[in-house]
């Protein structure tokens, strides 16, 4: 690959094949012209094949597509790997200890560590979970931590997600085309596998229930059904996992325990992996008017007979503002510097950093504190002046419903496109499980990509597509 102005992590910034990547480009270069577009097509009847598809709500062409998904892996070393690694297990312990923290002694409140504000006013912070401590001490079981990266060391965590992070159906699935469609690269580089995350999860999710639950705990997964987004996900893990898919109808509490409706009459419930916003979780807890979840299930949870995976109440640390505190709760509760930084942010909620901001629009990326999918996001570098002055307007008027950040040069991977191969920017979901067994990643993860030529916007709702990561010795 030629090298550029960004950092391609096959060909480096001038153009030599980096380590890791050295057999893949071998093989690029031998493979005969319409091997690749006939790999293509047939990974794209895989997965029609399967049926794996996104809905997208308020899309007036029909809601379910196939997500647009790339031959060419992208691959990262192993070396490469054991410090994402290290610095993501260091992160999601920093996030459950933050989470404990302001449900319970707020010390992080009262030593100035974060704003008081940020959290009482969090529309995610949640009163009813205020000194409960839940199964274990752990709030976040299943965390997605999104990655991105602008040089050969150099990686930055761009989001946290702590409340029900979607997307490994996705890294399995395509790990499986990958597969079936180069099993010769498979045969010849030590990859990493990744087809025991359902086991890995299903003992994450057990190793949390009540002290009080049998030794084999039942595990269900909550889905809100057929017609959410991530609809597949959710049937395939079930069915990876061999637990029951259930929605809250099939559910019931009595005496504060919840029960499953079965054909042999009802069935103890130890842990529910929710795949339900906390709001729709309990009508008489929180929206009365939710027909998704279970009337009672916080009384039972509150009262210790269930663990609901994630704890409730865990939004308010993957909110874009506390985000920007994290290097602070990182030191704070490991007595460490972070491993993997944050990208440089300003909160405009602050004077001179909104000042800063309206500024230089022409050169940041603003984002809603609460937003989320790529939504609610300006790119200014390519906004035009038109969306800058109106996105100004929007800031100045809620300040503290924003922050901002550098445009990165974020790295680039080849991608087989019409025209051939040719760079496409992307970012990096690694999966990290956390339970009473400790702490575990998926060697490699979801690697997004930004299949729009120039893009930076990676979510498969604004047209990205996805990517097998490989981690390789």
């Amino acid at each position: 690959m030629a090298g550029g102005t960004f950092f391609d992590e096959m060909g480096g910034f001038d153009g030599s094949v980096r380590d890791g990547y050295k057999v893949l480009a071998k093989w690029l270069e031998q493979a005969p012209p319409d091997l690749l577009a006939n790999r293509k097509a047939e990974a794209e009847h895989f997965f029609r094949r399967i049926g794996i598809t996104f809905n997208v709500y308020g899309d007036d062409q029909g809601t379910e597509r196939l997500i647009p998904f790339d031959l060419v892996p992208r691959i990262l070393t192993s070396k490469e790997w054991q410090r994402l690694s290290r610095g993501l297990e260091q992160r999601v312990n920093a996030l459950n200890a933050f989470i404990g923290d302001v449900y319970g002694e707020q010390r992080t409140i009262r030593e100035g560590i974060v704003p008081e504000d940020l959290v009482m006013t969090n529309p995610c912070f949640r009163p009813e979970m205020t000194r409960f401590r839940p199964a274990r001490d752990i709030y976040v079981q299943i965390a997605g931590i999104d990655i991105v990266r602008v040089d050969a060391d150099t990686f930055y965590v761009l989001e946290d997600n702590a409340r029900t992070p979607s997307g490994v159906s996705y890294m399995l699935e395509n790990r499986e085309a990958m597969l079936r469609l180069f099993p010769e690269l498979f045969a010849t580089m030590r990859i990493a596998p990744v087809d025991n995350y359902a086991d890995a999860l299903l003992s994450t999710l057990k190793s949390v229930a009540p002290v009080s639950a049998p030794a084999d705990p039942t595990v269900v997964l909550l889905t809100p059904g057929q017609f959410n987004s991530a609809y597949y996900e959710h049937s395939f893990l079930a069915d990876k996992m061999g637990i029951e898919l259930v929605e809250g109808r099939d559910l019931f509490v009595r005496a504060n325990v919840v029960y499953m409706r079965t054909t042999e009459g009802p069935r103890r419930v130890d842990v529910i992996y929710r795949r339900i916003d906390d709001e729709y979780l309990d009508p008489l807890a929180f929206n009365p008017t939710s027909m998704l979840g279970v009337p009672g299930l916080m009384s039972a949870y509150r009262a210790g007979n269930v663990t609901i995976s994630n704890a409730v109440g865990t939004g308010v640390a993957d909110d874009k503002a506390i985000y920007s505190y994290m290097p602070e709760i990182v030191k704070f509760f490991t007595d460490e510097e972070p491993i993997l930084n944050n990208v440089p942010t300003w909160r405009c909620r602050e004077p001179d950093a909104l000042k800063y901001v309206l500024e230089h629009l022409d050169e940041l990326v603003v984002k809603e504190v609460h937003g989320s999918g790529g939504y609610g996001m300006l790119v200014g570098p390519h906004a035009t002046k038109a969306e800058r002055q109106a996105f100004a307007a929007k800031i100045a008027a809620s300040p503290d419903g924003f922050i901002a950040q550098p445009t990165l040069s974020l790295s680039t991977v080849p991608c087989f496109v019409e025209s051939g191969l040719a760079p496409r920017h992307v970012d990096l979901r690694p999966y990290v499980l956390c339970g009473a067994d400790g702490v575990r990643t998926v060697p490699g993860g979801l690697t997004r990509v930004a299949l729009k030529q120039g893009s930076l916007v990676v979510n498969s709702s604004q047209g990205g597509g996805t990517k097998d990561t490989w981690v390789v010795e």
